[in-house]
């Protein structure tokens, strides 16, 4: 499951964080700059991924050179980082539902100082590219960018990514306000502290690398197609809790996955070290009606344990 979330376009970002009490929902501002053909939405609580140190373990092992690159443009661009943003939501989307074109965008919520950050762009000598009353500046040498959508909502990555957001926000294309499925799939999950959504396309691609080989049997081929949308949330509170539900529209999709996946369980458990049985004995497979549900729970020592196997460093290689 690791190796799909780390393969998988902006899903490594929701190993950025451990979760807190308060809910990870998206202000309205922050919602209407989400691109309408949104494939998939992660959002995390930002200031608290330095309170769990399981978190921070999982984070030093699997983040990728770009998400690096992203949090030092971050940080050069004036803000601070541990103080000035709250929440980070992450948006993976396409301009049109025919275009294989993906773009990545990021948005932060949280007590930002403009006048602060405009003085250092400043003094920089970096001047904003105006795009209708939106002032787009550019990220030091990173090649990103980032506006101000209000005093407490920023966009920020690259600029044609940025740019199809602002024209979402400004009403000149559609936002995900006006995907119903998109919408239905958060209102399951943005009570939770870390979250994400996918659509059709996000799910297939995220169960075919769950999948791996497995992906491959004639029962998958089958029903594939028939993937509507994902949700998921994480939180280390106690321990470690990850769920995931599968829409499938029909209870015989959502039985033949249920099937496929538990047998793919009982496949690597019999290769599966001590620390890697505990992992795989904790995650159970459920269907119910029209739904899939994945639940894995562990403890804080056990994960430890499970983050030097050689099974957790094989899926994140």
């Amino acid at each position: 499951m690791v190796k799909a979330m780390v393969k998988f376009s902006v899903a490594p970002l929701l190993l950025l964080a451990a979760t807190a009490a308060l809910a990870s929902q998206l202000s309205t501002d922050a919602d209407s700059t989400v691109p309408h053909n949104v494939q998939q939405l992660v959002v995390i609580d930002y200031q608290a991924m330095e309170n769990s140190p399981t978190a921070m373990q999982l984070r030093n092992k699997v983040m990728p050179p770009e998400l690096k690159q992203l949090q030092t443009a971050l940080e050069k661009s004036g803000l601070n980082d541990n103080y000035d943003v709250d929440q980070l939501a992450f948006v993976l989307f396409s301009a049109s539902p025919t275009s294989k074109t993906l773009y990545t965008v990021g948005i932060a919520e949280g007590e930002f100082s403009e006048p602060r950050i405009v003085a250092n762009f400043t003094k920089l000598k970096i001047k904003p590219i105006k795009l209708r009353t939106n002032s787009i500046y550019p990220m030091t040498k990173s090649g990103m960018v980032l506006c101000f959508v209000d005093p407490s909502t920023l966009v920020f990555g690259d600029k044609d990514a940025v740019e199809k957001a602002l024209n979402a926000r400004d009403g000149l294309a559609p936002n995900v306000l006006t995907n119903n499925a998109m919408m239905s799939a958060m209102q399951s999950v943005d009570s939770a502290s870390l979250w994400s959504i996918l659509d059709a396309k996000g799910t297939q691609t995220m169960m075919s690398q769950l999948l791996g080989q497995a992906g491959s049997v004639t029962n998958y081929k089958a029903v594939k197609d028939r993937l509507q949308s994902s949700w998921y949330s994480m939180n280390f509170q106690s321990g470690v809790q990850f769920n995931l539900t599968i829409s499938t529209g029909d209870a015989f999709t959502a039985a033949t996955m249920s099937s496929l996946l538990s047998a793919a369980i009982l496949v690597r458990e019999m290769t599966s070290t001590a620390a890697e049985k505990n992992a795989l004995s904790a995650t159970t497979v459920s269907s119910n009606a029209g739904q899939l549900t994945i639940h894995f729970s562990s403890s804080d020592t056990d994960f430890s344990s499970l983050l030097q196997s050689p099974l957790f460093h094989s899926v994140v290689q």
